[in-house]
């Protein structure tokens, strides 16, 4: 894609960035806690969500096969949140652009039932970055994803990301919660996000960040960069999922291999922001946020004017396997 571009992909005076550094940026303490069965081996003050209980499991593809169920957080996906149009934040601030018009990032004042708010703008990139496999830290493990970093998703080509009308084709269960009732439930997410998992069976629900409907571009509430990111980071996961470009692997039924999942299961994911600053310092032991965790807990300090203003995530999904 880089080489086929009409312009020159280096970086430019608005285009800033970061690959991550796999030894100073990424927290890998977030894979913990290791689990056999229901039976959490090593911990590490991470926080975990349930496993199968029976540490034996069998699969009958591609071979017959008896194995231990072993549970982890897999650093699967990256995720960039940009103003800027085709920059590839986490390949050091490179300006692809292939000649095609996107919206700009902006933020903006829109009218609320209390006066005004803020409101923003991004595109967003979704990433293949399957760096326990391609840094081979784990040799000959059955349990890992196989690939390499690749870029695998821009928001910029989907006309639906920056279209609330366009985008409901996909979503149109959102206009169940577009009430108030609903949005003040939103209230018992941001605090079981706070303290542990969101609740899952609140699929509208983005924890303290927001909503997770439209799945688009468009943040209703803009409190700041890493709130807006962090919940734009949770719609594209949604997104991937309800175009099926996403699939679960964790639970009992995906021992053996991924299931479709049109409906996110918000706990089966923890993110960790690696760009602008790389939140590597922990809290309470930790430095990897389930999805919807307000952002006053661990974001502060997180950005800056002009270099600091895009963002980039680590994302570990939780993974029950059957290892043999």
């Amino acid at each position: 894609m880089l080489i086929a571009a009409p312009t020159p992909a280096v970086a430019s005076a608005t285009c800033f960035g970061q690959f991550p550094n796999p030894i100073t940026d990424i927290c890998w303490s977030c894979i913990f806690p290791l689990s056999i069965g229901n039976m959490t081996i090593l911990e590490f003050d991470q926080e975990d969500i349930s496993n199968p209980s029976d540490p034996l499991c069998f699969c009958a593809t591609p071979t017959p096969r008896i194995g231990i169920e072993i549970g982890f957080w897999e650093p699967a996906r990256l995720i960039e949140v940009t103003r800027t149009p085709y920059c590839l934040v986490s390949l050091g601030g490179i300006d692809f652009d292939p000649g095609i018009d996107a919206p700009r990032g902006a933020q903006d004042s829109r009218a609320a039932w209390d006066g005004t708010m803020r409101g923003s703008t991004y595109q967003v990139h979704y990433y293949t970055n399957l760096i326990l496999y391609y840094l081979e830290v784990l040799l000959d493990f059955p349990c890992l994803e196989k690939g390499s970093l690749d870029l695998a998703y821009l928001t910029e080509l989907d006309p639906a990301w920056n279209d609330d009308q366009l985008t409901a084709i996909l979503n149109p269960e959102a206009i169940l919660f577009a009430n108030p009732v609903a949005q003040a439930a939103c209230a018992a997410d941001c605090v079981a996000a706070s303290i542990g998992f969101g609740i899952k069976e609140m699929i509208w629900c983005a924890g303290c960040n927001g909503t997770v409907y439209p799945l688009d571009g468009h943040v209703q509430a803009h409190v700041g960069g890493v709130q807006a990111s962090s919940l734009l980071v949770q719609r594209m996961l949604a997104k991937m999922h309800r175009q099926m470009l996403a699939w679960r692997w964790h639970g009992r039924d995906a021992q053996c291999g991924p299931k479709l999942a049109p409906l996110m299961d918000k706990t089966g994911y923890k993110t960790q922001l690696v760009y602008p600053v790389p939140n590597t310092s922990k809290d309470e032991g930790r430095c990897c946020q389930p999805l919807g965790r307000t952002t006053q807990i661990w974001g502060m300090a997180k950005e800056y004017p002009i270099k600091g203003e895009d963002f980039s995530y680590m994302v570990f999904r939780k993974r029950n396997c059957c290892a043999w």
